[in-house]
């Protein structure tokens, strides 16, 4: 029986992850518009057609940004979240910063944790990352639990650090780096 390539970049048992594209944005629109009470006030994807092609040209062409769609492999690939590197930095520092979301259909099934933990493994492969960084507004719990149960541990924390939802907020700094991972995990 022939072997058919797999759509992912990398897989478990429930999620894949691929890299976004243009037609991909009538489904994560939709979803995105379906999670606006999960979302809010931390987070505001983009919930429209010319949001999301502005959005997703940016993680494609900027070498500093690396995009992820999270797809439910038992739903035919549905979306279920997204998770973001950004601010890559090579050189000496080999970092990035993770931004991320679930949809609301897909919220508090352990699939984001899934998800987390796989792009960390791909960050540290096949990109060749050393240190994945996460900022969190400290009110938002559910960020903190995944963050802390995908191993990151806390750094500090960090005054007005950036421009959410019309004013500057605090954020907890959390981190990950390549020797903290369990292998085989």
């Amino acid at each position: 029986m022939p072997h058919t390539a797999s759509p992912y970049l990398t897989e478990g048992r429930r999620v894949g992850l691929r890299h976004f594209t243009q037609a991909d944005g009538a489904e994560f629109t939709a979803r995105a518009r379906e999670s606006k009470d999960l979302h809010h006030p931390w987070l505001f994807p983009p919930d429209t057609a010319p949001a999301y092609a502005a959005y997703a040209k940016r993680l494609t062409d900027d070498p500093t940004k690396a995009g992820f769609l999270v797809c439910e492999k038992d739903a035919g690939g549905a979306l279920a979240g997204f998770v973001n590197i950004n601010n890559i930095v090579e050189g000496g520092f080999l970092c990035g910063a993770l931004g991320y979301g679930a949809f609301a259909h897909a919220a508090g099934r352990g699939l984001m944790r899934e998800a987390l933990d796989l792009l960390a493994r791909y960050a540290f492969g096949p990109m060749r990352l050393h240190r994945l960084e996460i900022n969190v507004q400290p009110g938002n719990a559910a960020s903190i639990a995944l963050a802390r149960a995908c191993g990151f541990r806390k750094e500090g924390f960090s005054p007005k650090m950036l421009y959410i939802d019309g004013a500057w907020r605090d954020h907890e700094r959390w981190a990950l780096t390549s020797e903290m991972l369990t292998p085989g995990a």
